[in-house]
């Protein structure tokens, strides 16, 4: 069985509709695939629609972005209750901070003379609920400053660069403490992708296994060879589930296809488990995975 748990659409900072996606998903051979948008799960109905239609096994997730000890970490929070107010509330102001940091982007690209603005970007980034730098990028993209979201992102949005601006994200505890509370489960993505270990280092990842963190994403292109495997041996250590997988935004991410890294069926299963597990203790009513038509 052929699983990706980390997958993006237009809803966030992908270029694929959740229809799209799942049909992507088909296309690469995956017989289940996740759908992990940014801070929201505004696509989900769409694709769980398009995922029966398919026959393909369908995840339900979102990747929260949080800080964790000073440094930011995007938290991959599977089967939620998406209802749940504390979440909601969590949610709604890593929404609003994103909101808020697209001005002042804007505002730092036109002091270098280029004609961006704010109305653009919210043009450009459509249906999404959660407006950003990818978005901000394309429209540098749209007006000819650079060739692709990359250059945009290496030239004028990365940390250091000169339109790079901050914004305010959820603390990685409270956020756990929220995702159980709506009966959901929690994987940290790509921990060493953009960084060295710091504060993701074993000793921090036992701390957050202790909060009740249930896996750690090893299987991610950020990762080199060595990196997967002393996370593998952490995760072994901790008793993490292991995930892997694409981080695919259509378009806007190249050298992330579907598929390029894949999650182990029996990592799969204990990740259901735990979220069976989350819900029970949450007494939540949550979505439950769309299993792919040949499974049953």
């Amino acid at each position: 069985m052929r699983i990706d748990l980390h997958a993006h659409t237009c809803m966030s900072d992908g270029t694929d509709t959740p229809s799209e996606l799942v049909h992507a998903a088909v296309a690469a051979g995956l017989d289940v695939v996740a759908i992990t948008d940014h801070d929201t799960s505004v696509g989900w109905d769409e694709a769980v629609v398009a995922a029966e239609a398919a026959g393909i096994g369908l995840v339900r997730g979102m990747e929260i972005s949080t800080r964790f000890r000073g440094r930011g970490v995007h938290l991959l929070g599977y089967l939620p209750d998406p209802t749940h107010p504390g979440l909601l509330a969590e949610l709604r102001a890593v929404l609003d901070g994103r909101d808020a940091r697209v001005p002042a982007m804007i505002q730092r690209l036109r002091g270098l003379g280029l004609d961006v603005t704010v109305e653009g970007v919210r043009r450009l980034a459509g249906p999404t609920a959660a407006v950003g730098r990818p978005h901000v990028a394309d429209a540098l993209v749209a007006k000819g400053y650079v060739a692709s979201r990359g250059e945009a992102f290496d030239r004028y949005l990365s940390p250091g660069r000169v339109a790079y601006a901050s914004r305010a994200a959820g603390d990685l505890e409270t956020m756990l403490a929220a995702l159980r509370a709506a009966g959901g489960v929690g994987v940290v993505a790509h921990p060493w992708g953009r960084h060295d270990p710091g504060v993701l280092d074993h000793d921090g990842l036992a701390h957050l296994a202790d909060l009740g963190l249930v896996g750690i994403e090893v299987d991610h292109q950020d990762h080199d060879r060595a990196s997967r495997a002393e996370l593998r041996e952490i995760a072994r250590s901790l008793g993490l589930v292991v995930t892997g997988s694409s981080d695919y935004h259509g378009h806007g991410k190249v050298d992330h296809d579907l598929g390029c890294n894949l999650t182990a069926p029996e990592e799969l299963e204990r990740l259901l488990e735990a979220a069976a597990a989350s819900a029970r203790a949450a007494g939540r009513d949550v979505p439950a995975m769309i299993w792919p038509r040949a499974a049953g």
